[in-house]
């Protein structure tokens, strides 16, 4: 065999080659191949790029080679950083770049490296999501932010770039369940809607508070005329729990609401 490469099997007797290489006293896997030749390569690949200090995370033209984007940004991490990870990030001093794609390179703060060291980072629909227990979860909502919100409206970047993740640089305008932003004429102002076979308007509000509050009467009242739905709940932490029942016992809920619900009840002629 040739340096880096040793043969192995699969199932069905099919022969097939893996590429390793020791660097530092670890063991790196390089991946499978098909032939021996594409294995030692990659093995002569990874060893230019672990020794030759003029090849940087700046610098490296990935289709260069025959190892995946992911492995280069690992090698050259570990290189530098003398920290092995597995998912394609690269460290920096108080941040860390996730290399999603080449051209599609998120930074997160330094925090959250441990996270997204064992969470691969994907993207379905436009959305940033990672597999968290069997379960999609959206890397937005690590920031508050709900899997519905809008761009500009619920939330926005503070330097305009969608790519900087780090918390500073996130703004979360609506951090609540149900309640939807808008400006007329310089006036900013909330809508309040809960989901029942549709949007259903539940009322307009000079404050984020009362559109939040107004939501969790709207489901409060969807319970009771017999919606069996698992409504999400608005938490406001900073009200106590008289200043919150207060707040319950004024906020309006839409007229046409309540007749929507009881008009739900009655029995179908």
């Amino acid at each position: 065999m040739l340096p880096g490469v040793f043969c192995a099997k699969r199932k069905d007797g099919s022969v097939y080659y893996r590429s390793n290489i020791t660097y530092r006293s670890k063991h790196i896997s390089l991946g499978s191949f098909a032939d021996e030749k594409n294995a030692h390569q990659a093995y002569i690949e990874a060893g230019m790029l672990l020794q030759d200090r003029f090849v940087t995370i700046d610098n490296v033209s990935f289709s260069h080679y025959l190892l995946n984007y992911e492995k280069i940004v690992s090698l050259l991490n570990y290189r530098d950083n003398q920290l092995y990870i597995k998912n394609p990030v690269y460290l920096f001093r108080t941040y860390f770049h996730y290399y999603l794609t080449p051209s599609e390179v998120y930074k997160f703060d330094i925090d959250d490296l441990f996270y997204f060291s064992g969470h691969k980072l994907l993207k379905r629909g436009g959305h940033l999501y990672v597999n968290d227990y069997g379960m999609q979860v959206t890397v937005l909502s690590r920031y508050g932010i709900r899997n519905y919100a809008v761009a500009d409206k619920d939330y926005k970047f503070a330097n305009q770039d969608p790519y900087d993740l780090r918390y500073e640089n996130i703004i979360n305008i609506n951090p609540f369940h149900g309640v939807r932003r808008h400006i007329q004429n310089g006036i900013v102002f909330y809508q309040t809607y809960i989901h029942i076979h549709g949007d259903y308007l539940i009322g307009k509000y000079q404050t984020l508070q009362d559109a939040a509050i107004a939501y969790n009467k709207a489901v409060d009242l969807a319970h009771q005329h017999g919606v069996q739905k698992n409504f999400p709940t608005n938490y406001l932490t900073e009200l106590s729990a008289r200043e919150y029942a207060q707040a319950y016992i004024e906020v309006a809920v839409s007229g046409k609401y309540k007749k929507y619900l009881k008009n739900m009840q009655k029995p179908q002629a």
